[in-house]
């Protein structure tokens, strides 16, 4: 029974697994059958006549399938029944509009994952500060590394648990993401200040008190320079191969030696977003930002045969560098992290916030006379200044005007929000 005053949370922490060979190969079988066996319940799915798509006939298929087909008993049961759930929950938000249609896993496209949805199979065990231990089905007991304290022993019970785990594999090895449950304090109101945010890609983050939050290279010259080499490596292997020619194990290993190189660059630039967006979250109690389409932005310039696109090549790279700074993940740890502490997320309109100027109000053509400086145009103010803070300033100022964006008002408050053209405090 949870008390007046607290809420349960739910969240996930994945730490890496130190399998053994043996286990690992296990794991990759276990892996492998989960995807078969996805495919095999869409192809099943698609055959059966709609009044026969229900969940019981769709469990006695898999049953009669893992008699059927040998390797498929390589996934445990439970592991099998929660394929079926994650199948029917994508045909759920498909319907409800959420997303797209479920459709056939590619073995090379698909991400290798295994899900394990009773938490008390797990048996979890702190062996010292660094090192846990936890059973997984059908592989035996595996270390992972212990770097959050989870509810487990006797700090558990029935409202504070891990309620279940999944093991998933990218290019530095098996990883294993525990779902937590915890009951926690309902947050006071945050007494920071009101503070407004521009992205970008030469400055991250600016803020609108006149901050920034930068990075480097999230590689080494030294790893830059071994990536370019397997790169050109990997294209001249390419070259070599025949149309319809499957590809060759120096490839593979050439691919996976790519891979590696750059998740480990993903994971610096997680570990760089969790850490400044938990900065900003302690210090600010209402944080704006631009409810920007990310997808549109990145949209290819190529154009078509009869109207072809100009300066591809300048907004490919461009493409690559919105992509590589994952806006939308880093509003969606903010939105998280301010909630958990009183604070609150706002977007706002994006158009106009970076042609405005932040004292008159005024957009006047040529005033962004760069990607950093900021000269207005207008006769009667002149005020020059960063872009991106004069951005950051804009963004903040439509809040406090009442601008934030809700989702059923979204496009009338953007076309409120072009028309806008009042003097800000600077």
């Amino acid at each position: 029974m949870i008390e007046l005053g607290l809420e349960k949370r739910q969240f996930g922490h994945r730490a890496r697994l130190a399998l053994r060979p043996a286990e690992a190969c296990k794991a990759d079988e276990q892996a492998h059958a989960a995807r078969t066996l996805w495919n095999l319940l869409h192809a099943w799915w698609r055959m059966m006549p709609k009044e026969k798509r229900t969940l019981a006939n769709a469990d006695a298929a898999i049953r009669q399938a893992r008699k059927d087909i040998g390797f498929l008993a390589a996934l445990p049961a439970q592991a099998a029944q929660a394929v079926l759930k994650t199948y029917y929950r994508a045909w759920v938000n498909c319907w409800e509009g959420r997303a797209e249609a479920p459709g056939f896993k590619s073995r090379v496209r698909s991400v290798m994952s295994v899900d394990i949805p009773q938490g008390r199979d797990l048996n979890i065990v702190r062996v010292h500060r660094r090192w846990g231990m936890a059973n997984i089905p059908k592989v035996g007991r595996a270390r992972f590394r212990w770097t959050k304290d989870l509810p487990v022993g006797k700090r558990a019970d029935a409202d504070t648990r891990i309620t279940g785990a999944r093991l998933v594999k990218d290019a530095l090895g098996w990883h294993i993401a525990f779902r937590v449950q915890t009951v926690e304090p309902q947050p006071g109101p945050h007494s920071g200040p009101e503070v407004g945010i521009d992205v970008g890609v030469a400055v991250p983050i600016a803020l609108s008190d006149g901050s920034t939050r930068t990075h480097g290279e999230w590689l080494t010259a030294r790893e830059q320079e071994k990536l370019l080499r397997l790169e050109q490596r990997a294209a001249r292997r390419k070259q070599h191969r025949k149309p319809g020619e499957r590809t060759s194990r120096r490839l593979h290993r050439t691919y996976d030696q790519i891979q590696a190189l750059r998740a480990k660059a993903k994971r610096r630039h997680l570990d760089w977003q969790h850490k400044t967006t938990t900065r900003i979250a302690d210090t600010y109690s209402t944080v704006v930002v631009e409810a920007l389409r990310v997808t549109n932005m990145v949209r290819s310039s190529r154009g078509t045969v009869d109207r072809p696109g100009k300066n591809v090549a300048q907004k490919s790279g461009l493409n690559r560098s919105i992509h590589a700074e994952a806006w939308g993940r880093m509003v969606v740890m903010l939105g998280y992290k301010l909630a958990r502490r009183g604070g609150t997320l706002v977007k706002v309109p994006a158009p106009g916030t970076s042609q405005r100027c932040s004292v008159c109000g005024v957009i006047t053509p040529g005033s962004r006379e760069s990607q950093a400086v900021f000269v207005c145009k207008n006769p009667d103010c002149g005020w020059s200044g960063n872009a991106d803070h004069n951005a950051a300033r804009n963004v903040l100022h439509l809040y406090r005007m009442g601008l934030a964006l809700i989702p059923a008002a979204g496009r009338a408050v953007a076309r409120r929000a072009r028309r806008v053209k009042p003097a800000i405090a600077r």
